[in-house]
């Protein structure tokens, strides 16, 4: 795996037993123990997860609101400083360029978070747009992003930032320059597990620091470092979707079912509102869907689905799932065959094996 990048945090792996694998580009852990065990962790008590290589996007300048709102589908307006917001970005046709983070950290200063892949990508796209007083700047080798989930991180996470109150930080709102055992940090209450925990932007230099300083303050409650196997599983089980998967610049926001983030009726017209007002007021015409084996096997990425011998869409993500025990997918396909209950076949090893559609997401924590 020659000239892949890595984390500030890519010496420990080895001496953690990691198994590590080229992730876009990137030299990262899959596991450490194994998957099932860690994600359990995380659904049970909780997961440390290093996901430094997501790409971090500085846009600054008194124009920078009315730049972003013509940028992204969700309504900017609406977001104060402390919060964070999900949203899409789409190219003309609709389809999606990126699904990120957006956090106000001040008026007219905001840090935009990335999927790692597309970073570059990304970044030239907003460039491509610039109107006004608006800066944009790759900021991603300032910081390491780590990322503590399940039931006891805001318990773990609390032994080591001091004075902050981690109650005070709300769902998808943060807290900037955190002490954390001496360093400063971004602390958001945010994840892509499905479960409550935060996510720490620090400096690179601080990652290992703070890397070891949450094992040790989690080592009693069961805390496990975590790897991307278990990270997409989680994801998955909790109906989060995932770039190049369930949306795509071939998949719009609508059809992943993240109407949620488009904002049609915002006042500021954004880069392919026409195109998704279209497909809204037309009908939409695929759908992302839940649907559970049947007969025995697993449905994987890529695998076609068919309604009697008319195929109809295609998976987008499949596996066991470690919480169900039960072999279970998300599949693109023709609305018309959305509803619940609906029976359909994929095709897995030249093989048409019976499906259900399913209620999604497949899990969804518990109410305190």
């Amino acid at each position: 795996m020659a000239n892949l990048l890595r984390t500030p945090l890519y010496p420990i792996y080895k001496e953690m037993g990691a198994k590590t694998i080229d992730f876009g580009g990137w030299d990262l852990p899959v596991q450490f123990s194994s998957i099932k065990e860690e994600h359990e962790a995380v659904r049970t008590k909780a997961g440390l997860f290093d996901v430094s290589h997501m790409g971090e996007v500085s846009v600054k300048g008194k124009d920078s609101l009315n730049f972003l709102q013509k940028m992204m589908t969700n309504d900017l307006a609406k977001l104060k400083t402390g919060g964070a917001q999900y949203t899409a970005m789409c190219y003309e046709n609709g389809g999606v360029v990126d699904d990120l983070l957006v956090y106000k950290l001040a008026d007219e200063d905001y840090l935009l978070v990335v999927n790692a892949a597309n970073t570059e990508k990304d970044v030239d796209w907003l460039e491509k747009h610039v109107e006004g007083d608006v800066q944009v700047k790759d900021v991603s080798s300032e910081f390491a992003l780590l990322a503590i989930q399940g039931p006891r991180s805001e318990s773990i996470l609390q032994k080591i930032v001091g004075n902050t109150n981690l109650k005070e930080i709300k769902y998808f709102k943060f807290k900037q320059n955190v002490d954390v055992n001496g360093s400063t940090a971004l602390v958001s209450r945010t994840g892509y597990t499905g479960e409550d925990g935060f996510e720490i932007y620090c400096h690179a230099k601080d990652a290992e620091k703070f890397w070891n300083d949450l094992l040790s303050a989690g080592k009693d409650e069961g805390l496990l470092p975590c790897g991307l196997g278990a990270r997409d599983t989680l994801r998955f089980e909790a109906n989060l979707v995932l770039y190049g998967q369930e949306i795509s610049e071939d998949i719009t926001p609508l059809e992943a079912g993240l109407g949620f983030a488009v904002k049609l009726n915002k006042e500021v017209d954004f880069i392919g509102k026409s195109s998704l007002q279209k497909q809204k007021e037309a009908g939409v015409p695929r759908t992302i869907i839940g649907i559970e084996m049947i007969d025995r096997g697993i449905p994987r990425h890529g695998y076609k689905v068919f309604s009697g011998s008319e195929e109809i869409g295609i998976v987008t993500s499949g596996t066991q799932s470690p919480t169900l025990k039960k072999n279970i997918g998300l599949a693109l396909v023709n609305s018309e065959y959305k509803e619940i209950g609906n029976e359909l076949d994929v095709e897995i090893r030249g093989k048409r094996l019976k499906v259900r559609i399913v209620p999604t997401p497949f899990y969804s924590r518990p109410k305190n």
